[in-house]
């Protein structure tokens, strides 16, 4: 089993590389093993990008995971529906250029079409299922988003959004990121993209299909909610 490096964590000192667990009972889950650690402690970065899973003696509350985020940047962190957080690194140079231009073609997009709002992988999302997950990108209609109070739009908001895009990064294994992607579906998206730039491949996920993969498409386009935006798949490809 290959867990992150972990140090004793002393009053009064950080490491912004490492992992902030100032918690007494962690259970730190890696490639089909586990390991639990009773002390704080910090979990330094590795050499290459990597996830894990960290389960506490007791859940985070929403108030508290947003903390725990804030004190851990940049570790991309989420919450699962058994309270499980789902650790992540992040991606590597080329996976965030991915990642940013996806969002970048969608952000655009809709600004000019003006009928909803689009969200970079730093939004969470509380889901029916009271996990807290975030996608690479996400879209969601005014309507819905302006029906939240403030208070909910600027928390972990408690809506799924219509439309998420989910790009495969180098440490993602397969089967998880499409266990995701049904996630998605199961919590009320109404249409799910996972872009695999290594295997030049856009799986199309829809409630009631099956999954329709589509084999290095020169672009992809939008139905439902999203009928309109079409990103184009080049610079993904390169």
């Amino acid at each position: 089993m290959r867990v992150p490096r972990v140090a004793p964590l002393r009053r009064g000192t950080s490491n912004r590389h490492g992992l902030r667990v100032p918690i007494h009972r962690a259970l730190v889950s890696r490639d089909g093993g586990s390991e639990e650690y009773t002390t704080p402690m910090i979990l330094a970065f590795p050499d290459r990008e990597m996830s894990f899973r960290v389960r506490f003696d007791q859940p985070l509350s929403d108030e508290a995971l947003e903390r725990f985020s804030v004190d851990n940047d940049p570790w991309r962190v989420e919450r699962d529906a058994n309270g499980e957080l789902i650790m992540m690194t992040p991606v590597n140079s080329a996976g965030g250029a991915a990642e940013g231009d996806v969002y970048a073609e969608l952000a655009i997009w809709t600004r000019a079409d003006g009928r909803g709002k689009a969200f970079g992988p730093s939004a969470g999302f509380r889901l029916e299922d009271t996990s807290v997950r975030a996608a690479d990108a996400a879209w969601m209609s005014l309507a819905r988003w302006n029906a939240l109070s403030r208070e909910q739009q600027e928390s972990f908001a408690p809506i799924c959004p219509e439309f998420v895009i989910e790009v495969r990064s180098k440490s993602d294994r397969l089967a998880t990121l499409e266990a995701k992607m049904e996630m998605w579906i199961a919590n009320g998206a109404e249409l799910a993209w996972m872009i695999d730039p290594e295997r030049r491949a856009v799986a199309i996920y829809r409630p009631g299909d099956s999954p329709e993969v589509l084999q290095e498409p020169t672009s992809v386009q939008g139905t439902g909610a999203v009928a309109g935006f079409e990103l184009v798949l080049s610079r993904i490809w390169q």
